[in-house]
């Protein structure tokens, strides 16, 4: 089910990449606004047909085909140990370049595509204990919002990488 997102691609050469530094492709989960960085982000569809895999793990929906690329989806939701809801209109997968594969992240609804300053960007908050924020890289202050930027890197560890990927025989 393809809705009215039209694809968009971003791809950069080298040259291009280091234009890219400072700015980040926000998007809405559960209410709560992130940024993953441009230079990361492939291009953007619309939620389409998802193809369950047997055993994956729970925050991974399964694998699309994206002009003949098989792409692993995970709903960033799930992977944050939020509520699943069901998807609608808004709802679209960032395909992103995550450890040399492309990966498809669900989320609740792109927002835009923003410069945010090193200056604006602060240590992402710490906890106490065992925990901590594995996933976030920082924060960023946009006027009155607040972006968590995630690190595309750290979403999934090289071992669940491996696990979500088709392997050639």
């Amino acid at each position: 089910m393809q809705d009215n997102y039209e694809a968009i691609s971003f791809a950069a050469g080298q040259e291009e990449s280091e234009s890219l530094d400072g700015k980040f492709l926000t998007f809405w989960t559960d209410n709560q606004l992130f940024g993953i960085p441009i230079a990361d982000v492939v291009q953007i569809v619309g939620i389409q047909e998802i193809t369950p895999v047997p055993e994956y793990p729970v925050y991974a929906k399964g694998i699309i085909n994206l002009r003949g690329n098989i792409i692993p989806i995970i709903d960033v939701r799930l992977r944050l140990h939020r509520a699943e809801i069901e998807y609608n209109e808004r709802t679209c997968i960032i395909v992103a370049n995550l450890k040399e594969t492309y990966i498809g992240f669900i989320v609740d609804a792109v927002d835009e595509v923003t410069d945010i300053d090193e200056k604006d960007i602060c240590p992402p908050p710490r906890i106490l204990g065992d925990n901590k924020n594995a996933f976030i890289a920082g924060v960023g202050k946009l006027a009155a919002k607040v972006v968590l930027l995630l690190d595309t890197e750290k979403i999934l560890n090289q071992d669940e990488v491996e696990q979500l990927l088709c392997t050639e025989q």
